[in-house]
Formats: structure tokens, C-alpha cells, sequence
């Protein structure tokens, strides 16, 4: 059966650039980064897993006006298992439909919508690369998404069931917070979900396919305003400094949090707490003019024992010293608060995993934490055990973004033998 299997996917090579190609050429960009959302794209998917044989598919849509349709669509794709009582552990695949923009399109080779196939040349490490195709998306999240196709259709060709239940869960807005995607799938269809399920989310990784990530860091994202007065620049005395106090603000937010919270784990890399500003918006357009509001950003991921209501009763701290030594006032808003749990590198969905990598790519993963959020943390604060994991470049959001077709057939190959693994 598995050498069926594998069979199957190795010879699937034209198979994976056709849907790879076709699900470039239909961005999936989030109305908050300019697109019309995923609806295009989630409707072509769907029609091409129907014509290739899946038979269970059902769409879920999240009501959002900005976006196309009026909708943000997930996709859900069955294939059933010999064993499915109610209490039975079912294995997901979840990766995502959306993507990021291109982002400067000077910077790269040829149209991001159009993929194209390469040979040769060099990776940013500077060691060689193999036969790859190049498209904004194909790595971030379609080289997952297209793995858990070939994976799914070569237990479907070859007429084999999978031990267990099978779903492939296409989502939307992974890439804005995931409002419109597995959080509200969460809190509208929590039923969709057992607490047995194991989920594997092909969105991270390394190049060897030794990580699995069972770990993430809180995630706070925090906009400051300071609110000063303005005053010519020749009379600062007249006025309250806005962008004095808040770049003072930004300096005492950084050092004080980092020596406040120091903790270091690690399971993570880096192994400590990050506060870092980051976005700066436009104050006042002329040199001459003292600024009377000005505002940053801040993107903070804490090392998980540190609750986010703690690293806030300090933010307010550092707030009021900076208010009352510059005269000006600060007020803040709460862009992004993910606390994540994290699943034991125990779990039979880790060990589970950890054997097939082992078997496929003749490696030894071991778990990891990240800095990054992803739709995982949902999850697990839902009680469900998840897994992210792939071998992958790391070209996500890059000018020509790459997936290598190893990496591609190798996680179809890691995946559909997850799908027919015996035992929970």
C-alpha cells in the first residue's frame, strides 16, 4: 500500500505545478491589504478537487461586505476513514488560500501572478537550487495546500482508505489575523472540531524538515498616539514635543520591557521576550513645525508564561512617567492579543509526525516555539492538538517566492502516510 502510494506522488510532479499555476494566476489578497478577498480563488479550487475526484467538499463563508461576493470562503475537503465513531481522532491538514500583495514589483523577475518554472542557480544562503516554480503564493501557503491534494488524491486513485478520517481545511485570512478565517470558523461552526482531532498546519518549517512547532509566543501588537501641542519650530517652548514623547516613549518601551521581562526559553528562537517599534505614520509635513500628535507602532511576542495583562499594567507604567515628564498624553489601541497554549511534544500527533519525517526524509525533527503567530494558537486555546511543520525555503513574502518540487512531493509523501499511520 505505501509503496502505491508513494509511487503515486513521485510521479505527480506535472500535476503539482498545474494546480500550483492555476492558483497563482487568481490572487487571494484581503481587502485590508488592497484585494477583494479569496471567493476566485476558493471557487476554482473547489471545482478542481470536484473534477478530480473528491466527493465530500463543503464551503464555509465568513460575511465581510469589503470583500468579493460579500464573503470570506473556507474550504473543507473529507475523505473518510475506516475507523470514525464520534470520540475518534480525525487528522486535518490545514493550510490557507489567501496571500500576501506582491509588494514591490520591480523586485521581481517576471509578473508574481504568472508562475513560472526554474532550474539552477542559487538560494539566499548561496547553496544550489533544484527545479523550483517561482509566484507570489506558491510557497506561502500553496506548496502545503497543494501537498495535502496529492497526498489526499493518492489514497483517493488508488482506492485506499485512510486509517483515520481525513479533512483538508482550505482557510481564509490566515495572512490578516484570521478573523474571517479559522477564528470564525471557531466560533460559528465549533462543531466542526474534536478535542481528540489532530491538526496539521503546513505553514512553517526549515529547510531540512527537522522543525516542528508546538510553541508560540503571545503576540501584542499595540498603536501609540501621542497627543502634544504644536508649536513653530523656533518655539518649542510654546509647545508639547508629540514626537519627542512618543520616539522617548518607543526607546523606554523597548529597554525597560526587555530587563522587566527576561526570561529566557530555549525552545524558542530567539529564546526571550521581543518589544520592538516598528510601523511610524506621518506627522507634520514641514521641518519647521513642532508636532502636536505622532504615532507608532509596536510589535511584541512574549515568551508564554508571561500573560499579556501583566506586560500591559507595565506598558502603562513606562506611559505615565513619559506623560508626566514630557506634558503630553498617550493613548493606545490593542491592534493584535493572541495568548497561545502549547501542544506537548508528546501528543500523538507529534509523534506521530516525528515518525513519518523520519521515514520519508531521513531526519530527526525535534519541537520547536516560534516568535510568528499563526492559526495554531486558535486551536490549541481550543483544547485541539496542532502541529506546524513543512520543508520549506522560507521565501513567504519575498520577491520571487519559490516552493522547490521536492519540498512539495516530499510533504505530500510525509502527509499521506500520516493519513494512513495506524494508532492516535
Amino acid at each position: 500500500m505505501k509503496e502505491k502510494i508513494l509511487n503515486f506522488i513521485k510521479k505527480s510532479e506535472a500535476l503539482a505545478v498545474e494546480l500550483e499555476t492555476e492558483l497563482c494566476k487568481r490572487p487571494a489578497v484581503s481587502p485590508e491589504s488592497g484585494g477583494e478577498g479569496e471567493l476566485e480563488k476558493c471557487r476554482f479550487l473547489e471545482d478542481w478537487l470536484k473534477n478530480h475526484g473528491f466527493t465530500q467538499l463543503e464551503r464555509y463563508d465568513a460575511p465581510d461586505s469589503r470583500a468579493r461576493g460579500g464573503v470570506r470562503p473556507s474550504l473543507i475537503a473529507t475523505i473518510p476513514g475506516r475507523d470514525e465513531g464520534p470520540e475518534t481522532a480525525r487528522l486535518w491538514i490545514m493550510s490557507h488560500i489567501d496571500v500576501v500583495p506582491p509588494g514591490e514589483t520591480a523586485l521581481w523577475e517576471r509578473d508574481p501572478w504568472t508562475a513560472a518554472l526554474a532550474d539552477g542557480g542559487t538560494g539566499p544562503d548561496g547553496k544550489p537550487l533544484g527545479r523550483r516554480i517561482i509566484g507570489r503564493g506558491v510557497e506561502d501557503n500553496q506548496q502545503g495546500l497543494v501537498s495535502s491534494v496529492l497526498a489526499a488524491l493518492a489514497l483517493i486513485t488508488q482506492g485506499i482508505s485512510p486509517a483515520r478520517t481525513v479533512k483538508l481545511l482550505f482557510a481564509a485570512d490566515e495572512e490578516n489575523g484570521s478573523a474571517y478565517g479559522i477564528d470564525w470558523l471557531l466560533k460559528n461552526h465549533g462543531n466542526l472540531f474534536r478535542a481528540s482531532d489532530m491538526v496539521l498546519i503546513p505553514d512553517s518549517g526549515d529547510r531540512k524538515g527537522e522543525s516542528i512547532e508546538v510553541a508560540e509566543k503571545n503576540l501584542l501588537w499595540i498603536r501609540f498616539t501621542t497627543h502634544g501641542v504644536q508649536a513653530h519650530g523656533s518655539r518649542p517652548d510654546q509647545g508639547a514635543n508629540a514626537h519627542l514623547a512618543g520616539a522617548e516613549l518607543a526607546v523606554r518601551l523597548h529597554y525597560d520591557l526587555m530587563k522587566k521581562f527576561s526570561a529566557r526559553d530555549p525552545l524558542f528562537e530567539p529564546d526571550y521576550s521581543t518589544f520592538e517599534p516598528t510601523k511610524k505614520e506621518a506627522n507634520v509635513p514641514n521641518v519647521n513645525t513642532v508636532p502636536g500628535e505622532d504615532v507608532f507602532c509596536m510589535d511584541m511576542r512574549l515568551l508564554p508564561h508571561y500573560p499579556v495583562k501583566q506586560v500591559l499594567a507595565e506598558v502603562d507604567t513606562i506611559k505615565a512617567r513619559i506623560e508626566a515628564a514630557q506634558g503630553v498624553t498617550v493613548s493606545y489601541e490593542i491592534l493584535q492579543r493572541i495568548e497561545s497554549k502549547a501542544t506537548s511534544g508528546d501528543a500523538p500527533l507529534i509523534q506521530l509526525l516525528s515518525k513519518t519525517i523520519r521515514e520519508v526524509y531521513g531526519v530527526d525533527p525535534r519541537p520547536v516555539g516560534i516568535g510568528g503567530g499563526t492559526v495554531a494558537a486558535y486551536l490549541r486555546n481550543a483544547g485541539i492538538d496542532s502541529g506546524v511543520w513543512a520543508r520549506i525555503d522560507n521565501t513567504a513574502h519575498q520577491p520571487n517566492e519559490y516552493a522547490l518540487i521536492d519540498n512539495i512531493l516530499g510533504d505530500a509523501q510525509v502527509m499521506a502516510l500520516l493519513m494512513v499511520a495506524e494508532g492516535t
